[in-house]
Protein backbone atom coordinates (compact mmCIF):
# COMPACT_ATOMS: atom_id res chain seq x y z
CA UNK A 1 0.00 0.00 0.00
CA UNK A 2 1.25 3.53 -1.08
CA UNK A 3 2.06 5.99 1.64
CA UNK A 4 -0.14 8.36 -0.01
CA UNK A 5 -3.65 6.08 0.43
CA UNK A 6 -2.23 5.69 4.46
CA UNK A 7 -2.54 9.18 4.41
CA UNK A 8 -5.81 9.47 2.95
CA UNK A 9 -7.31 6.65 5.03
CA UNK A 10 -6.24 8.57 8.06
CA UNK A 11 -7.45 12.13 7.01
CA UNK A 12 -10.65 11.17 5.11
CA UNK A 13 -11.43 7.57 6.94
CA UNK A 14 -15.00 7.28 8.38
CA UNK A 15 -15.53 5.62 11.59
CA UNK A 16 -16.95 2.16 11.87
CA UNK A 17 -16.39 0.98 15.27
CA UNK A 18 -14.87 3.36 18.22
CA UNK A 19 -12.80 1.69 21.03
CA UNK A 20 -12.69 4.18 23.83
CA UNK A 21 -11.61 1.98 26.50
CA UNK A 22 -8.39 1.01 24.65
CA UNK A 23 -5.41 1.24 26.28
CA UNK A 24 -2.58 3.01 26.50
CA UNK A 25 -5.21 5.33 23.76
CA UNK A 26 -8.37 5.49 22.92
CA UNK A 27 -8.79 3.77 19.31
CA UNK A 28 -11.39 3.31 16.47
CA UNK A 29 -11.33 1.66 13.28
CA UNK A 30 -11.25 3.65 10.66
CA UNK A 31 -12.91 2.80 6.50
CA UNK A 32 -12.23 4.18 3.29
CA UNK A 33 -12.39 3.43 -0.38
CA UNK A 34 -9.34 4.37 -2.16
CA UNK A 35 -8.26 3.71 -5.57
CA UNK A 36 -11.19 1.28 -5.72
CA UNK A 37 -10.26 -0.42 -2.86
CA UNK A 38 -11.45 -0.59 0.68
CA UNK A 39 -8.90 0.06 3.18
CA UNK A 40 -9.35 -0.37 7.40
CA UNK A 41 -6.96 1.24 10.10
CA UNK A 42 -7.13 0.84 13.79
CA UNK A 43 -5.65 4.42 14.85
CA UNK A 44 -5.33 5.68 18.56
CA UNK A 45 -4.90 9.22 19.54
CA UNK A 46 -2.63 10.40 21.91
CA UNK A 47 -4.72 13.11 22.95
CA UNK A 48 -2.03 14.67 25.32
CA UNK A 49 0.69 14.94 22.62
CA UNK A 50 -2.38 15.26 19.94
CA UNK A 51 -0.34 12.32 17.66
CA UNK A 52 -2.12 9.72 16.03
CA UNK A 53 -0.67 6.38 15.79
CA UNK A 54 -1.68 3.84 13.47
CA UNK A 55 -2.25 0.38 15.07
CA UNK A 56 -2.71 -1.73 11.69
CA UNK A 57 -3.60 -1.33 8.08
CA UNK A 58 -5.29 -3.84 5.99
CA UNK A 59 -7.77 -4.54 3.49
CA UNK A 60 -10.73 -5.88 4.61
CA UNK A 61 -12.36 -9.49 3.80
CA UNK A 62 -15.49 -9.56 1.73
CA UNK A 63 -16.53 -12.66 3.12
CA UNK A 64 -16.62 -10.57 6.55
CA UNK A 65 -17.90 -6.88 6.21
CA UNK A 66 -20.75 -6.15 5.05
CA UNK A 67 -22.73 -2.31 3.38
CA UNK A 68 -20.01 -1.27 1.90
CA UNK A 69 -17.35 -3.12 3.88
CA UNK A 70 -18.44 -0.82 7.07
CA UNK A 71 -20.73 -3.07 9.54
CA UNK A 72 -19.48 -6.80 10.56
CA UNK A 73 -21.58 -9.60 8.77
CA UNK A 74 -23.14 -11.38 11.81
CA UNK A 75 -22.11 -15.32 12.29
Amino acid sequence: MAASALRELVLRGHVIEDYPDDTPFPSCLLGLEVDRRWLHAVVALDATSGRCCVVTVCEPSPERWEDGMTRRKTR
